[in-house]
């Protein structure tokens, strides 16, 4: 009985103690089913070959974020499952990015992927490690389709100096968007941009972005993929107050070389992307230049968006030695008494293209559209509807129709 006695206190204090260590973990979390149907019709319109790829699939994912454990060291626990199933596809049409693409041409019924990342918090610094999502200049996952494309590695970030983040990633395997399994990473190659595809399981990146003001930050980061390339960007996003409406600015420098061994070939590349942009009311109103220098095209990850505001739904503009000038033209139907109604368009036109696949300068356009609403009210409030249409031709690859029909909604969970 004396023993029981010093027992259950024991017992009871370190059950209160896990409890307010927990309460932050639980109490914090946050929980989501995103469901996505995704309809995707590309139409080549001359040359042989396959005519068009065009399926049809549904995407679920189901996000899991917890909050941190309380204490001066704070742990957390992530976790993401994701379900892509196909509605309609076949071995002719298939290749859309939407489903995996079997042996015999065909895409299975189904596919999933499921990923868990522990992490951990202390003052203003916190530590990720596993299955993650990245948004970075020199590494970001495609969010195109029905499902995301992953990384799996450690990714660092700081806050502690005032107006200054500090990230550092180390990432081994990617995850891509319509694959279920991970892989080692490579470079996009193109018309044969480099002299080969090898694959490495070690990229690092490693920047600061430092926040002048809240209506400048200035950015820099370094990225490389093991014995293949490294990349520098330098970065300044700003916005003024001009008239009536508000100037925007967007500088993007990338500078790109070979590194090691050098196993994908000579890297040796440099490109400027600037947007200009103003905005009044519902109107946004914007105007882009590209230019690539060096005796290559930008290198960048298999299956990752490039990080350009000229990197378009159909083609990319990034052949060593293009120049590429956009228009762009949104308005917001909110400063007209439709809220949710939204309207974009973008048209690239690039010269001075040098693929190694065509003799002669390349040259190109594409025309990208999107229309969009979001519903206000009722049982389909939140219900996003999305088309969007590009249109591309081209002297040295096949003229492309692309429709988009999309349809997705996200439920809060927790």
């Amino acid at each position: 009985m004396h023993n029981k006695n010093k027992i259950l206190p024991a017992v009871t204090l370190l059950s209160l103690s896990l409890q307010a260590h927990a309460a932050g973990f639980l109490d914090d979390s946050q929980a989501s089913l995103k469901a996505q149907n995704f309809y995707l019709n590309r139409d080549f319109r001359e040359d042989a070959g396959i005519s068009k790829r065009e399926e049809w699939a549904q995407g679920f994912i189901l996000d899991l974020r917890s909050g941190y454990t309380a204490g001066t060291l704070g742990f957390g626990l992530d976790a993401i499952g994701m379900l892509g199933l196909k509605l309609d596809s076949s071995a002719g049409r298939s290749g859309t990015g939407l489903l995996p693409v079997g042996d015999d041409g065909t895409a299975p019924d189904q596919y999933s992927k499921f990923g868990i990342a522990a992490k951990a918090r202390l003052s203003q610094t916190e530590l990720k490690i596993g299955t993650q999502l990245l948004k970075y200049p020199t590494i970001a996952s495609s969010t195109g389709r029905i499902l995301p494309q992953t990384f799996q590695g450690g990714v660092l970030t700081s806050k502690e100096l005032d107006n200054l983040t500090f990230t550092y990633a180390q990432i081994d395997r990617t995850t891509r968007r319509d694959y279920s399994h991970g892989e080692a990473m490579s470079l996009v190659n193109k018309n044969r941009r480099f002299s080969g595809t090898p694959q490495a399981d070690d990229f690092r990146m490693g920047g600061v972005d430092y926040t002048v003001s809240p209506d400048l930050v200035l950015s820099y980061q370094y990225g490389e993929l093991d014995q293949i390339y490294g990349q520098h960007y330098l970065g300044l996003l700003g916005s003024r107050k001009v008239g009536p409406g508000k100037l925007s600015l967007d500088a993007r420098y990338f500078i790109s070389d070979d590194r090691g061994q050098a196993r994908a070939g000579r890297v040796d590349n440099r490109t400027l992307n600037v947007l200009l942009g103003y905005s009044l009311g519902g109107h946004n109103v914007g105007v882009a230049y590209q230019g690539l220098s060096g005796s290559t095209a930008m290198p960048y990850l298999i299956g990752t968006d490039a990080y350009l505001t000229n990197y378009m739904m159909a083609a990319d503009f990034m052949e060593p030695g293009e120049r590429t000038w956009q228009l762009r033209y949104a308005y917001d139907f909110t400063a007209v008494g439709v809220p949710g109604l939204t309207f974009s368009t973008r048209y690239n036109h690039g010269d001075h293209a040098n693929p190694a696949t065509f003799a002669g300068e390349g040259r190109e356009w594409e025309r990208d559209t999107d229309l969009g609403y979001t519903v206000q009210s009722g049982p389909l409030k939140n219900v996003n509807l999305l088309w969007r249409n590009a249109a591309l031709r081209s002297n040295y690859q096949r003229d492309i129709d692309e429709n988009r029909l999309i349809i997705s909604y996200t439920l809060p969970l927790r």
